[in-house]
């Protein structure tokens, strides 16, 4: 492979969909160690309040991204890791009860994911034409001896009965449809959705803070998220969408808006020293002066608006019930939560202590230094995640894939549904791995990619693979003739 790369290496590629920008990461996983490839935002097109309403110009700036990132990288991107919306999501208390066939065994891993199963097919939605159940996330569980044990402590108890608390997370399911619609238009396959809250916190919290309790606050250009973990678990979850006041107020551009905010925005104009003492021209074309905005007037502007959100937060942390059990306070993160005083306005507006949080170091970004900043959280979780599974998202040199494009048999491209998203993600942080997924074992995971007219194959007939497919075949293939040749 003239590209450098070896087979020892895997690589991840993670798209994070959201109001402001679409960004695409490719990350490339050794052994234990990542490295950060490639990092690129653009401007969103066809997103709204972090979902997609337009599929056909979400769909052209992701086929921009794409094809920058195997032009400078000399790869193919054949699937990606995406991020589903964040707003939208509610969640509903669900049980689910398993009678035991035999009590004097041991309570099994098997047996409380079948308690999730159940508590997702059982659960009944209001619209099921125009709902889908995301996962069921576990709050605890009891037995007639026992009450409010952790999903931990659970599996190896010996009881007659079982019954599992879950908090069920319901969303749109049009929302879900048009991502695939815009992936498949790509000819690009989905290797996991992660829902970008768990993937945010996976990327910024630790673990003292998911047991102690702590509210994360994840300030997005089209919506702000509070994810509330206690115990290890993800305890509540609330959104909210944000609105333009600053546009709507000064009569500009909604770009303009969002560019002013980030060079000028602060909170507490009266705590903003000689910065609130600006003003900032904004010229017309002709370059005649058109609008003056003093950066005081746009800082109380800014203040009321963070003070809508803040409320609405503390409002669902009152909710949540778990108000005082916030041992480890507030984290804030996201592209907002850099704003001048925004820190200081939450811990006076609630009480609590209050850390600005950027990704943890997980992997090693010279070049692209722009993902340990707060914007890229979501990006940075879900690399972290998807090492923790052990993906692979089949990116190859291009010039194996012209060698690959041959008359070969070949397999489903390995993938999962939503539901798989919340399976040993939310209850506990995920654990590292090196290992690579075995490409035939999750061959029937994906039916979203369209398939080819039968073809007759010898010595029996098989489906004729569609172009990624036969490379995911002879990417595995050739694999496993270099581990023979090391061995």
């Amino acid at each position: 492979m003239s590209s450098g790369y070896n087979t020892n290496e895997s690589f991840i590629a993670v798209v994070d969909l959201g109001t402001g920008k679409i960004s695409l990461t490719v990350a490339k996983v050794e052994g234990n160690n990542t490295q950060i490839l490639f990092y690129r935002a653009a401007k969103s097109e066809g997103i709204r309040n972090s979902a997609i309403f337009n599929p056909k110009k979400a769909e052209g700036v992701l086929s921009g991204l794409l094809s920058a990132a195997e032009e400078e990288l000399k790869i193919k991107i054949l699937s990606v890791v995406v991020g589903l919306p964040r707003c939208g999501v509610r969640q509903e208390k669900a049980e689910a009860i398993c009678q035991r066939n035999d009590p004097d065994e041991c309570i099994t891993v098997e047996e409380i994911e079948s308690l999730k199963c159940i508590a997702k097919e059982e659960h009944h939605l209001g619209d099921p034409d125009k709902e889908e159940i995301y996962g069921a996330v576990a709050q605890c569980f009891s037995t007639p001896e026992y009450f409010q044990v952790n999903e931990n402590d659970i599996v190896g108890m010996i009881s007659s009965e079982v019954t599992g608390h879950f908090n069920v997370f319901i969303g749109r399911r049009s929302r879900i449809n048009n991502i695939y619609k815009v992936f498949n238009d790509l000819g690009v396959a989905i290797s996991r959705m992660y829902f970008s809250p768990v993937a945010t916190s996976r990327a910024v919290l630790t673990d003292e803070e998911m047991h102690n309790g702590v509210a994360l606050l994840d300030f997005g250009a089209g919506a702000t998220s509070v994810s509330i973990y206690r115990n290890r678990v993800l305890a509540h979850y609330a959104s909210i969408v944000v609105t333009s006041d600053i546009r709507n107020e000064c009569s500009i551009s909604e770009r303009l808006a969002e560019n002013i905010k980030c060079a000028y925005g602060g909170c507490m104009p009266d705590r903003l020293q000689t910065l609130s003492e600006k003003i900032i021209q904004i010229e017309s074309d002709d370059m005649n002066v058109c609008n003056q905005i003093p950066v005081s007037y746009l800082s109380e502007i800014i203040s009321a608006r963070e003070k809508e959100i803040i409320d609405a937060m503390l409002y669902e942390i009152s909710e949540s019930g778990l108000a005082g059990a916030l041992r480890k306070g507030v984290v804030i993160t996201g592209g907002g939560a850099e704003m001048l005083n925004l820190g200081n306005y939450i811990r006076e507006l609630s009480g609590y202590t209050v850390r600005v949080a950027c990704p943890r170091n997980g992997f090693v970004a010279t070049g692209c230094e722009e993902i340990l900043k707060p914007a890229a959280v979501a990006s940075a979780g879900m690399v972290l995640l998807a090492k923790g599974e052990g993906l692979n998202c089949c990116t190859v040199s291009e010039d194996y894939v012209a060698e690959a494009a041959a008359d070969v048999p070949g397999l489903e491209q390995a993938g999962s549904g939503v539901e798989e998203v919340w399976n040993n993600l939310v209850s506990s942080p995920a654990e590292e791995t090196t290992e690579t997924p075995d490409i035939e074992e999750n061959a029937d995971e994906v039916g979203k990619q369209p398939e080819t007219p039968a073809a007759e194959e010898e010595p029996e007939k098989e489906k004729k693979p569609g172009f990624f497919k036969t490379i995911a075949w002879k990417v595995q293939k050739y694999y496993n003739e270099i581990s023979k040749e090391t061995v």
